[in-house]
């Protein structure tokens, strides 16, 4: 750093000082205008006598061009003379000047730098910026310590019937703590209510009872709820679940989700937008993970050095208007959060009056459920159970979003 500074002010003191000297002699080598026009003049007086000792021009002509140069030089030295001193330079304002431009280029220059720059901070080569992202992850905060630090929140709004279904259902896992099925209703009716400590801690139960036969499925659901507990924070342990999710299924959308998150979280945008990008093309309209992805995946692709990154079309989902994307643009990432749920808002409206496909259901209760709205997401799938009563196949389509969001088994 020394040597940075060092050569920074070299340079900014040389530049002023360039600067400085050219105010600083305040008049050009070459004189005033009309000093300059009196020495044409008088060696076209010499050319004249030249001329005329060749033989090039008569007498007469020589006389009358002597007449009008000389005419000329009186007119110029009139004006030389009543000109003066009058267009030099005041060496005092010269100095103050000079001096007031060197203080705001160099002095100035440091503002800035302190402003937007990084004063203290290293070359960040890749190497160094990759074995800070290592540094990072190996030592970020453990889910008991992101857990801590989460404020108090307020109760999710849940009817009370369904509350008091829960509540019976806890009572019974206790009494039976071998009771697969039970453990696994307990940890999603949990996750819907907005407890996700009590929802991993019955969904670590799910996989103390199965064992060996828990598969990838098993091990996201248990890392969603434990992202979510700790409040979008995918901690060490969780990324331990993670590993062990994707080694029994490695293209599981949730596991991949949550890679990419971490990766992001810990300097290494570039790993996640390569994850959410591929996890992008090739996710069902009604994957639970889509949103969240959205919202954030040309930030990342900025972040990771893709310039002219465009979101890829997904079947099934109805693109945004020219007039969102153009908006979009120009929004912060919480703004873009507000359009986002200001389009969920709209599908919801529209299914409500107007109908939809079963494949908009499952996506409504997806896209709720990843927002956070547990109670309205459980709303919309019972409101679907009475729209599709009578279509089996097309209330398996909505039941897969409602799963996918932890709403049933």
């Amino acid at each position: 750093m020394t040597l940075f500074w060092t050569a920074t002010l070299l340079l900014a003191t040389a530049m002023a000082g360039l600067l400085a000297l050219a105010l600083l002699r305040g008049h050009r080598q070459t004189g005033p205008a009309e000093a300059f026009d009196l020495q044409v003049y008088r060696d076209q007086l010499t050319e004249v006598d030249r001329d005329l000792a060749r033989g090039v021009i008569s007498e007469e002509d020589a006389e009358r061009l002597r007449t009008e140069i000389s005419r000329r030089i009186l007119t110029a030295d009139a004006k030389a003379q009543a000109h003066g001193d009058a267009g030099a330079q005041s060496p005092v304002l010269g100095s103050v000047v000079a001096a007031l431009m060197a203080g705001v280029l160099v002095g100035g220059s440091y503002w800035i730098y302190a402003q937007i720059g990084a004063p203290g901070y290293g070359d960040l080569g890749l190497a160094a910026r990759m074995e800070m992202a290592e540094s990072a992850r190996a030592n970020r905060p453990s889910q008991a310590e992101a857990e801590a630090e989460m404020p108090a929140t307020s109760e999710t709004e849940i009817q009370p019937e369904y509350a008091a279904l829960v509540q019976r259902l806890r009572g019974a896992v206790a009494e039976r703590p071998g009771d697969l099925q039970g453990h696994i209703l307990l940890a999603r009716s949990e996750a819907a209510m907005g407890n996700y400590l009590a929802a991993y801690e019955a969904q670590q139960q799910v996989l103390s009872i199965k064992g060996d036969d828990a598969n990838g499925k098993d091990y996201a659901d248990l890392a969603d709820m434990m992202v979510l507990a700790a409040g979008g924070y995918v901690s060490p342990e969780a990324e331990r679940v993670l590993e062990a999710a994707l080694t029994r299924d490695p293209e599981n959308g949730v596991a991949l989700y949550y890679m990419g998150l971490m990766m992001a979280q810990t300097g290494r945008p570039d790993v996640a937008f390569r994850l959410w990008d591929r996890l992008l093309r090739q996710s069902p309209p009604n994957a639970a993970w889509l949103p969240p992805i959205l919202t954030q995946i040309e930030e990342m692709a900025f972040r990771a050095g893709v310039a002219d990154y465009q979101v890829p079309a997904i079947a099934g989902i109805p693109g945004p208007s020219a007039e969102d994307v153009e908006a979009a643009g120009e929004m912060n990432a919480e703004d873009r959060q507000d359009m986002i749920r200001g389009m969920v808002a709209r599908l919801s409206d529209r299914l409500a009056t107007e109908g939809g496909t079963p494949e908009e259901w499952a996506r409504l209760i997806s896209s709720l459920a990843i927002l956070g709205d547990e109670a309205q997401a459980i709303a919309i799938w019972n409101n679907a159970q009475e729209v599709f009563a009578d279509n089996p196949d097309a209330l398996e389509i909505v039941r897969e979003g409602a799963r996918a969001a932890g709403l049933v088994l």
